[in-house]
Formats: C-alpha cells, sequence, structure tokens
C-alpha cells in the first residue's frame, strides 16, 4: 500500500503543485508532501516488520524525519495518529482499519494550533467519518477503502465552498489533493491491481542512508578498514533544469545508471523538480559535478565511513565529541549568500540553505540542532510553511530549543536586532518576537500563470508585488513592480527602507529605483543589499 501511494503522489506532484493559490514560482505542496512520504517509504522499503504496528512505527518515523513544509508536517501526523491506533496489534481488521484514518485525524488537528476548514485536514476528516461509518456494516477491508476514498473526492471538491480564495481562484486545496492521491494508491494495492512501479519505486534490496545511520555499529564489526572498497556515503539532492552548469536533460534510468557505475548502495528518488541521491562511492566529487548537468545543487552532504568505522569502538558505539558545548546558538533559514551573510553578521551562528521551493526537513533542522551543540538554540524560519518542520524539531529535540515564527527574512534579521547572547532564553524569545511586528515585508517575484486575487488581475510573467503575503501590485515591468510595492508600504512611520536583490536583479537597477522613490520619500534612509537570492528578484524591508 505504501509503495504504491508513494508511487501515485510521486508522478502527481507536479499537478499537485499547479494547485497553488498565489500564481508565485514557489508552489512546493506536491514536492513537499511527496519528498515527505518518500522519506517514509524508504524506511517501509528496508523494514523487517512483520507486524502492521512495527510497520506503522516504520513508516511514522520516516514521515517524521522527511516531513517538509506545512503539508509534509500535517501528512506526517496524520500517520502518526494512524500508527498509533495500530500499536500492540498483529494485524489489522475492518474496523481497527478505519479507526487508525479517525485517529489520524485527531492527531493532526492537535498538531495544528488554528486549523483552517477546506484544507488537508477537512478532506482527511470527512473521509475517516464515512469509513468508521461504513465500518459499522461491513469487515470488508476494501469497501472501507473504497469509501474513504470517494469520501476524499467528494470533500475534496467542496473545498473551494470552504475557503473563498480556492473558489475565486478556481482550485481545490493542494494538500488535499495530494491526500487524495495517497488514499487512491492505498486502494490500488488492495483491490489487487497489477501495479507497473517504474525504477524510481524504492525496493527493499537498496541500501539506504537511515539504514547505514542505525546500524553502522553493526555493520562496522561485519568488515575491516580495508574491506570497504566505496569509502564515501554521498548525498546530493538536485534542482533539476536550474543554475548555469545545465547541459543535459534528465532521465532517471540514465542518471541512475550512470551513478550505478561509480558506487554501490544506490538509492535515486525523483519528481519533476527534485531529484535526490544516496551512493557510497570513492569519488564524491564525480557524483556532485554529474549531477549539476542536470541542475543545481541544492544539498549536498558527504561522509568518511572509513573514518566513522576507526571512531566506533569495541561497544558498537561512536566515541563521543569532545567539543565543548557552546551557550547559544541561532539557526536561521535563509537562501542567497548574500542573505546568509546578512545573517552571519547579526549573529547567527548557522545557516540551513532553503526557503522557498527548499524547505528543510524536520531532520535537516534536528541535524543543525545537534551540530550546532549549544546549551540554548534559537530557530528562525523565516517562512511560515518551514514553521511546523521547526517546531515538531524542537519538540524532538532533547535540546533547550525555541522557535521565533519569523514568516519573512525581512522579520527575520529585524529579529536579530533583539538578540542579547547573555539573556535568558525565555527573554530573548519575548524581545525577540516583538520586534516581528515592527517591520513590514515585501517581495517582487514573476507570475506563473493568469489569475485574479483579491481584485487584482495578474497575467503570467508579470512581476507581482507582494506585502505581508497579500499580492497587491501586478506589472509587466519589474522596475515599476518594485515602485508601486515601496509606495504602497511606506507610511508616516517608515524610517528604513531596505532592498535586498536577488540572482536575476543588478546593483544598477536596484540604484535606480532607490533613487527614484528616495526623491518621493526624502525622510526615509535607504539602504541596498545583495543577497544573491533565488526566486524574488527583491525582498524589501521597511521599518
Amino acid at each position: 500500500m505504501v509503495e504504491v501511494a508513494q508511487e501515485r503522489l510521486s508522478e502527481n506532484a507536479e499537478y499537485v503543485n499547479s494547485l497553488n493559490v498565489f500564481p508565485v514560482p514557489d508552489g512546493d505542496t506536491g514536492t513537499n508532501m511527496n519528498l515527505s512520504f518518500t522519506s517514509g517509504a524508504e524506511r517501509v522499503s528496508y523494514s523487517d516488520a512483520n507486524r502492521v504496528d512495527q510497520l506503522g512505527r516504520d513508516l511514522a518515523k520516516g514521515l517524521l524525519m522527511g516531513a517538509r513544509g506545512n503539508s509534509g508536517v500535517i501528512l506526517s501526523q496524520l500517520f502518526r495518529g494512524f500508527s498509533k491506533a495500530m500499536e500492540d496489534k498483529e494485524t489489522l481488521n475492518a474496523k481497527e482499519f478505519a479507526d487508525a484514518f479517525s485517529q489520524g485525524v485527531e492527531t493532526a488537528y492537535k498538531a495544528v494550533m488554528k486549523p483552517v476548514e477546506g484544507t488537508i485536514l477537512t478532506v482527511a476528516r470527512e473521509s475517516a467519518v464515512e469509513g468508521v461509518e461504513i465500518a459499522k456494516e461491513t469487515d470488508d477491508i476494501i469497501v472501507i477503502m473504497e469509501t474513504v476514498v470517494n469520501s476524499a473526492k467528494k470533500s475534496l471538491d467542496n473545498t473551494p465552498n470552504l475557503l473563498a480564495v480556492l473558489k475565486e481562484v478556481g482550485v481545490v486545496d493542494s494538500g488535499g489533493q495530494g491526500l487524495l492521491f495517497i488514499y487512491q494508491g492505498f486502494l490500488e494495492s488492495l483491490t489487487g491491481e497489477k501495479v507497473s512501479l517504474p525504477a524510481t519505486t524504492i525496493k527493499k534490496a537498496d541500501v539506504t542512508e537511515i539504514a547505514h545511520q542505525e546500524n553502522f555499529s553493526n555493520i562496522a564489526h561485519a568488515v575491516t578498514n580495508e574491506e570497504i572498497k566505496f569509502g564515501y556515503c554521498t548525498e546530493i539532492m538536485v534542482k533539476l533544469g536550474e543554475g548555469e552548469t545545465v547541459t543535459d536533460t534528465f532521465d532517471y534510468d540514465t542518471f541512475r545508471n550512470h551513478l550505478n557505475e561509480v558506487g554501490d548502495s544506490l538509492l535515486v528518488v525523483a519528481d519533476d523538480e527534485i531529484v535526490k541521491v544516496h551512493v557510497h562511492t570513492e569519488y564524491p566529487g564525480e557524483v556532485m559535478n554529474y549531477g549539476q548537468r542536470f541542475g543545481s545543487l541544492v544539498k549536498i552532504k558527504v561522509d568518511n565511513m572509513r573514518m566513522q568505522h576507526d571512531e566506533v569502538t569495541v561497544k558498537g558505539t561512536v566515541a563521543p565529541k569532545t567539543e565543548e558545548e557552546k551557550p547559544y546558538a541561532v539557526i536561521a533559514v535563509a537562501a542567497g549568500e548574500g542573505i546568509h551573510n546578512l545573517f552571519k553578521s547579526l549573529g547567527v551562528s548557522t545557516i540551513i540553505n532553503g526557503g522557498q521551493t527548499m524547505n528543510p526537513s524536520t531532520e535537516d533542522i534536528m541535524k543543525a540542532i545537534d551540530e550546532a551543540n549549544a546549551e540554548k538554540t534559537i530557530i528562525l524560519p523565516n517562512n511560515k510553511n518551514i514553521f511546523m518542520a521547526a517546531d515538531q524539531a524542537a519538540s524532538v529535540s532533547e535540546k533547550d530549543v525555541i522557535v521565533i515564527p519569523s514568516k519573512t527574512v525581512p522579520q527575520g534579521l529585524t529579529a536579530m536586532l533583539a538578540f542579547n547572547d547573555q539573556a535568558e532564553l525565555e527573554v530573548n524569545q519575548a524581545n525577540m518576537m516583538q520586534e516581528l511586528d515592527n517591520v513590514k515585508s515585501g517581495q517582487i517575484t514573476n507570475a506563473v500563470r493568469d489569475t485574479a486575487i483579491e481584485g487584482v488581475s495578474i497575467k503570467k510573467d508579470d512581476f507581482m508585488g507582494i506585502v505581508d503575503g497579500k499580492i497587491i501590485v501586478s506589472n509587466p515591468d519589474r522596475s515599476s513592480a518594485v515602485l508601486d510595492t515601496l509606495r504602497a508600504m511606506i507610511d508616516e512611520e517608515s524610517e528604513i527602507v531596505t532592498l535586498i536583490y536577488g540572482v536575476d536583479a543588478n546593483s544598477e537597477e536596484c540604484e535606480t529605483i532607490v533613487e527614484t522613490v528616495s526623491n518621493e520619500f526624502e525622510d526615509i534612509d535607504f539602504e541596498i543589499q545583495a543577497g544573491n537570492q533565488p526566486v524574488y528578484s527583491y525582498l524589501i524591508s521597511v521599518e
């Protein structure tokens, strides 16, 4: 069921992305749900479980660690509750199966501070209710799954009637659509239909990084250092078709076959936008260079397995780190070298490269917390779609961690102005959160389709001005869009305006914009920063 569901979601991830309400080039619900569920499917694929409770725990743990974006975190919570319903059960009967969907809904609703109807939560809840009802009449698990799927379809079709913005744009909820694909995969498997799965499906025989991490102590004693043929555990994530290094068009079979010749323990998972690679090789640089032929590298990780082998003690444990724990660490999520430098200049100790289109997973954030090695840790998500993954990482971590709910890079930068490395964690939390309201955040990006939202008519490829999450400007000329956005953001209380230009803008254009607007607002101080961020031509901060 999990394998087929993973494949159905993967092949439809781009369609789910297209349902994003805002016509911005960062609609990533499908990508986030796909990567999250794939993480759960990976863990299931190498599980030795022969009971449903064990398999449920594997699925839930994989989803928890791989969850990214709010949709991915909600999905992980649905199956966390689903897994809880299986505790101490070797098999499931029909009623228990239906009840598991219901318990998944309860867990997911509790995880969301302010649940909104007309979303994935509604689709999950209404379909679970119908599943429980039909289970009172039948013990046929296929009939129950058919009822869940049909109810999920009906609920999804009704989401525009519950959320006005969905009806205005003419789409159904993207998260609900992703969940429906998963449920359809479940049903397809249960009916016994023969499903032809392409090579992207994860097979049990694949050796994965999680197995390498959790069972390394056992593997280490089975071989000597000299017997490790491929010494570097290498992981890359490639954003397909992006960047100046692209020379080839991605084809899954060609890509996988090439990498299969440079090492072993190969795992390749791909959708239309992202390809994730795990391989043990002797030449990690070759893997990275090959990946860059198809897109930009958005994640790189290389571990020296021979060195790890040497660190394993006779008891099968890794020698503890001797690095002294720091009193404080601040972790910020951001994309763009210039923005990274801005955060570091304000005292941020760790940067997770990510943001729009690159939401880090719960595991990514947990690793950053562990590597920061601090008594007290503060996380700045700088994106509302990263809140839940950050909160989930903080709750799972054994460290003392808080999350400052910064929705944008300008909010994160402003919050850092209130950070004091001598203050108690609660004091910093209060002061930094107070700063979030002292800045207006603007973004300039291009539209990916024609639409109309809240009275703004938008044409594909127009430049949109977004202020605190609301599209207020659409203009075919980028400079005009920036100027109109600035005029809408500046008021009598404004003192400082900062323009951070991205990879597709330049300092000359930015300086011309500032010269124009400064003549209109003579009492405002203007600053220009090179952010080098993707997706958004300009980020604007008004304080």
